[in-house]
């Protein structure tokens, strides 16, 4: 089965990760320090602070910026649960706002007065938040699909239009630790108070007596390991090719798809770089062709069931108020892409493809 994406693991990975097991430390070593200064430098943020995974990220970041209950979160309909879900955790009110059938992001044009936005960045294509209709108190951006994407005012993760910016490390990302995920901020008071959420709302107080701590609020363990920050430190040095390669596959696959019939995914405006997470085109008959493509050992995927069409969400979220959403869902279909696949292999989902459009 060619899976719609997989991990890139190299010989550098494998060391970077058995020095580690080597060591003297697992979990909280110095590995986490050292991933999270290389993800700054490469965001062109002043703070990064490594989480467990992404939601553990976008739950802390939610919290930490004050969301709560009386507050209003809107985001993207289409997007994993996660991206809403994180504005439930601090019992906050959720909505969602329509997508712009170009760009399938969320329409900056027309988000409607709220105190917080989940600003998702689908595909990997980073949403214009200089755009914004609206200024909330609160912008997070939720960039698990971008890490790499960059804008005119500079990389995705820089927080040019944003109090903070979540990524993911799951092995479908741009890069992996396997699970894993962070925050990137330029606000030092965020980047404390994310550590320490992080950590059980643990406050150390070493003049005190080096075993001294105080627990002021209840936090989470949140932790990322040694290990995964050690196997992130080294996938990150391979990202800017990792999404190259993206590029070049989507590019092979604009040139073998055109004339099909199929609505190709959205390109970056000039000056912009797409970080390329899905290629995902709108098919007619989406059911036969998904299940023909998997009768062809083809993985293709829907990204994603609209957040307000599942039971936790479904009150007072009728579908017709997201007429681009439900447009686009209905004929959504991911093909596969990731850094490791082969030009024959994207070659035989191509055929594949058009033989089961014909």
């Amino acid at each position: 089965m060619i899976p719609y994406s997989h991990q890139s693991i190299d010989e550098t990975d494998l060391e970077a990760v058995t020095n580690v097991l080597r060591g003297e430390w697992l979990t909280q070593g110095p590995h986490i320090e050292e991933f999270e200064n290389s993800l700054a430098s490469y965001t062109q943020a002043k703070f990064a602070v490594a989480f467990a995974n992404g939601t553990a990220a976008l739950h802390a970041a939610a919290a930490v910026a004050g969301l709560g209950p009386g507050d209003t979160v809107i985001t993207s309909p289409l997007s994993f649960v996660a991206s809403a879900n994180c504005g439930r955790y601090v019992g906050a009110s959720v909505n969602f706002a329509d997508i712009d059938p170009k760009t399938l992001n969320l329409d900056p044009g027309t988000l409607p007065e709220c105190d917080g936005l989940i600003a998702v960045h689908f595909a990997g294509l980073p949403l214009d938040l200089s755009r914004l209709q609206f200024q909330p108190r609160v912008i997070i951006e939720d960039a698990a699909h971008a890490l790499g994407a960059i804008t005119p005012d500079g990389p995705v993760g820089n927080c040019a239009h944003s109090h903070m910016c979540v990524f993911s490390f799951h092995p479908v990302k741009t890069i992996t630790t396997g699970e894993g995920g962070a925050v990137t901020t330029n606000s030092e008071e965020f980047a404390e108070g994310l550590r320490r959420f992080r950590n059980h709302g643990i406050v150390r107080k070493p003049e005190e007596g080096g075993w001294f701590y105080e627990v002021a609020t209840a936090g989470f363990n949140m932790r990322i390991t040694d290990l995964q920050a050690a196997l992130g430190t080294n996938q990150l040095k391979r990202a800017d090719s990792f999404v190259a390669r993206r590029n070049h596959l989507a590019e092979k696959y604009r040139d073998l798809l055109s004339g099909t019939g199929l609505v190709l995914p959205p390109g970056a405006q000039a000056g912009w770089v797409h970080a390329r997470h899905l290629y995902p085109v709108q098919a007619p008959h989406r059911r036969e062709v998904y299940d023909g493509l998997r009768n062809k050992g083809i993985g293709a995927q829907v990204h994603y069931i609209p957040i307000y069409r599942h039971p936790l969400y479904r009150e007072g979220n009728d579908p017709s108020r997201f007429p681009h959403t439900e447009a686009a869902y209905a004929r959504l279909l991911s093909l596969p892409l990731f850094p490791d696949m082969t030009d024959e292999q994207q070659r035989y989902v191509g055929d594949a493809l058009i033989s089961l459009l014909k």
